[in-house]
C-alpha cells in the first residue's frame, strides 16, 4: 500500500479487520460458543418465524438482521425514519449471498410511533418476533429541553404505546434494546433507558419480554470511531477525549447478542456480555492512535480546535501525520467508567458462556408507570420545564440516577 494515495486507503479500510485486530481482539465473535451450543434451539425459535423489527436500519438493528437471516423466516418487515438507511440495507442484503431473505421482505420508511404503524401492524400481524431497536442513543441528546422531550418520548412513551399495541396481538418474543448506561445512569439518556427497562419489566407478566445491555458498538453509525472515517473524508482534523475506556463489540457481536437475548432470553431478563475489565476495556484515544497507524500514519498532536482546523486546511495525502486534538472530558452525562449491573442485580452467569443474565430486576405494576407517565407528560406539555426539573423529578423514580451536570454538552465541540 506504500504507493497508494491515502484516500484509496481510506475508501478502501478493512474496518472489520481493524476491530478484530486492535479494539475487541477476538478473531471470532464473542457469541460464537453461545451460537454454536444453542444452534438447534434457535433454529427452532426463528425458523419459519414471521418477524417485525423496529429501527432495523441502524448498526445494531441491521446487524440484527444479517443474524435473523442466517436462519429460515417466512417474513421479515422493517420499519425505520431513515429511507435512506432503509435503501442501503435492502440494497446490501440483495447484492451480499449466504442469507435466507424471506419472500416476504418489506421496508416500511415510518415511525412506530404514528398512527401509519399501527395501521401496519394490525393489518399485517401476527408476527412471532417484534424486536425494537429504535431509540435515542447519544448522551449528547440531552442539549436542552427540546431534544431531551424528543428522547422520552422516544425511548419511553412511543414504547409504552407499542407494548400495548403488542398486547392486542402478543408476539412469541418481543426484544427491546436498552444500554449499559442504565447501570446507575449519569445522564436523561440512560435513565431514560432504565425508566424503559422498568416498563418492559411492568409488562413481562403478559409479554414473554427481554431486553440486553451491551457496550459500544465498534464504528456503529453516530459513533467517534465511524467519525474519525469521515473527518478524514473530509480532510478534518480529529477531536477525541483522553484517557476514556469503554467495553466494546463489533457491530457482528451487537446484532448476535441481540439474537440470542430476544429468543432465547426468558421473560423479564436483562442480558449482558461478559467482558473482563483488563482485558476488553479499551480508550478512544488508543483506537484513534492504532487507527492512524493502521492506514499509514502518526497523530499531529495538537493543543487546541483551532489548531487542528488550521493543520487540516493545509494537509496534504503526502504528510505523514494528521491533526489530532485530545482532551479531557469536561462535558455533562459522561460516565468516568463503565457496567453492566448494579450491586443490588442478581447475575446469573451459567446460562450463557458468553452472557450474563440479570434476573431480579425491578417490576413495578402498571398502575404505577401509569403515574410515572402522567406526571412526565403533565410537566413536558406545561411548557415552562427546565433540564433541572427533568433531572429532580426522575430522581424521584430512579434512586440510582445521579445526573453528572458540567454545564457543556458534546456539541459544543467538533
Amino acid at each position: 500500500m506504500k504507493n497508494q494515495s491515502k484516500d484509496f486507503m481510506i475508501s478502501n479500510l478493512d474496518i472489520d479487520r481493524f476491530i478484530k485486530t486492535f479494539i475487541t481482539k477476538r478473531r471470532e465473535s464473542l457469541l460464537k460458543p453461545d451460537m454454536d451450543n444453542n444452534r438447534a434451539m434457535l433454529e427452532e425459535r426463528i425458523n419459519g418465524k414471521r418477524v417485525l423489527v423496529i429501527g432495523g436500519a441502524g448498526t445494531i438493528g441491521s446487524f440484527y438482521i444479517k443474524a435473523l437471516l442466517n436462519f429460515k423466516i417466512s417474513s421479515l418487515v422493517v420499519v425505520d425514519i431513515n429511507e435512506n438507511g432503509l435503501t442501503e440495507l435492502v440494497r446490501d442484503l440483495r447484492s451480499s449471498t449466504g442469507y435466507n431473505i424471506p419472500d416476504e421482505f418489506i421496508t416500511y420508511p415510518m415511525n412506530f410511533g404514528d398512527s401509519v404503524f399501527g395501521k401496519m401492524f394490525r393489518s399485517m400481524t401476527p408476527f412471532d418476533i417484534v424486536a425494537n431497536f429504535a431509540a435515542h442513543k447519544h448522551v449528547r441528546s440531552e442539549k436542552d429541553i427540546f431534544s431531551i422531550e424528543a428522547m422520552l418520548e422516544n425511548n419511553v412513551l412511543r414504547a409504552r404505546r407499542l407494548l400495548d399495541l403488542l398486547l392486542e396481538f402478543p408476539p412469541e418474543h418481543f426484544f427491546c434494546v436498552s444500554t449499559d448506561k442504565a447501570a446507575n445512569p449519569v445522564n436523561i439518556m440512560g435513565a431514560s433507558k432504565k425508566l424503559m427497562e422498568e416498563l418492559i419489566m411492568a409488562y413481562s407478566g403478559r409479554l414473554k419480554i427481554t431486553t440486553a445491555r451491551f457496550a459500544n458498538v465498534a464504528f456503529s453509525n453516530g459513533s467517534l470511531p465511524q467519525g474519525f472515517i469521515e473527518r478524514l473524508g473530509r480532510r478534518q482534523p480529529w477531536s477525541c477525549p483522553r484517557g476514556i475506556r469503554r467495553f466494546f463489540v463489533s457491530p457482528q457481536e451487537s446484532g448476535e447478542l441481540c439474537l440470542v437475548a430476544s429468543v432465547l432470553g426468558e421473560s423479564g431478563d436483562i442480558i449482558f456480555p461478559k467482558l473482563d475489565e483488563e482485558r476488553d476495556m479499551i480508550s478512544f484515544d488508543a483506537i484513534a492512535l492504532d487507527l492512524l497507524k493502521y492506514i499509514g500514519m502518526e497523530a499531529d498532536i495538537c493543543s487546541s480546535e483551532t489548531e487542528a482546523k488550521v493543520k487540516a486546511e493545509g494537509w496534504n495525502e503526502n504528510s505523514k501525520s494528521y491533526p489530532v486534538y485530545f482532551f479531557d472530558t469536561d462535558t455533562s452525562g459522561e460516565k468516568p467508567y463503565e457496567e453492566f449491573f448494579t450491586g443490588s442485580e442478581t447475575v446469573d452467569n451459567g446460562r450463557f458462556i458468553t452472557l450474563g443474565v440479570i434476573k431480579n430486576s425491578v417490576r413495578r405494576d402498571k398502575e404505577y408507570l401509569d403515574d410515572v407517565f402522567a406526571r412526565l407528560r403533565h410537566l413536558l406539555d406545561s411548557g415552562s420545564v427546565s433540564k433541572g426539573q427533568i433531572v429532580e423529578i426522575l430522581k424521584t423514580w430512579l434512586p440510582d440516577f445521579e445526573h453528572i451536570e458540567k454545564g457543556k454538552g458534546l456539541d459544543e465541540k467538533m
